[in-house]
């Protein structure tokens, strides 16, 4: 009879891999997401930890949709739109980025992090800048490790307990 081996013991096991955090960047089709495909094409690297939702305008993302997103588990959001005052929906980054000022407030008060989110203002053509706004995101997420909303299991699977 062979003796039992752990997952562990075998030689090929590999190590669990480190934390890392989960981010969603929710980007406006005119600038934010232009300058995100532009990132692709001139072959710019960021991190693959970080899931781009392609939304039609900063202005029609709504609290719900960013307060889910924590609640199941996403570790930082960013919102990318238009530079202020160049919002092809003439208002909507201004009304995003006064929703994402109350989320900042509430996410403070509830001990989960403000720095968590973010919102910048880009047009079409900084690709550069998209790329420099979230390699920072992550790094700020980084540093502030895992969501206080994750469940364990969540935790679990990552490796992170």
């Amino acid at each position: 009879m062979m003796p039992a081996t752990t997952p562990s013991a075998t030689p090929f096991a590999t190590p669990p891999l480190p934390w890392e955090p989960e981010i969603i960047a929710f980007c406006c089709n005119y600038c934010a997401y232009a300058a995100a495909d532009l990132a692709g094409s001139k072959r710019m690297q960021y991190p693959a930890n970080v899931r781009i939702i392609h939304a039609p305008c900063t202005g029609k993302i709504e609290m719900e949709h960013i307060l889910d997103a924590f609640v199941k588990g996403i570790d930082g959001i960013l919102v990318a739109g238009c530079l202020e005052g160049g919002c092809h929906f003439l208002e909507g980054n201004l009304r995003a980025h006064r929703r994402t000022d109350r989320i900042r407030e509430m996410l403070a008060e509830i001990g989960v992090g403000e720095a968590r989110l973010k919102m910048v203002n880009l047009s079409a053509a900084m690709a550069p800048t998209f790329v420099a706004s979230v390699k920072e995101m992550v790094d700020t997420v980084r540093a502030l490790g895992p969501s206080p909303l994750k469940e364990p299991q969540q935790l679990e699977s990552e490796g992170t307990l």
